[in-house]
């Protein structure tokens, strides 16, 4: 799973560079996640606008990945694309992250 990590202020932008998170890469995205967010701060956004398809082990990932977080941090979602999006609101996950619709409403979130 490749992972890329930016900094925008004090926000940590973790992008997914692959098109699924399913039962074959899912181990390999919590264990890629732990390491990028060791050091990311308390706010973390995962970007994943590249992402195209996720299935319940991917989501079961990510939902783990915000776990091991602990508490005083926190991680937000954005870019969704509309498959995975559909996802995170039929199981209803989108009570649980805040999703933006894109990377810029993010800093513009937190300029609030």
């Amino acid at each position: 799973m490749d992972l890329s990590i930016a900094r925008e202020g004090a926000i940590a932008i973790i992008t997914v560079n692959a098109t699924r998170i399913d039962a074959s890469t899912a181990i390999q995205f919590k264990d890629e996640m732990r390491s990028a967010t060791a050091e990311a701060g308390d706010h973390i956004v995962l970007d994943l606008g590249q992402v195209e398809f996720i299935d319940s082990s991917g989501l079961g990932a990510i939902v783990a990945a915000m776990k091991q977080l602990g508490p005083g941090r926190k991680l937000d979602l954005a870019a969704l694309t509309p498959d995975v999006d559909k996802v995170f609101r039929l199981t209803r996950m989108d009570t649980v992250f805040d999703i933006h619709g894109s990377l810029d409403s993010v800093g513009e979130r937190a300029a609030v």
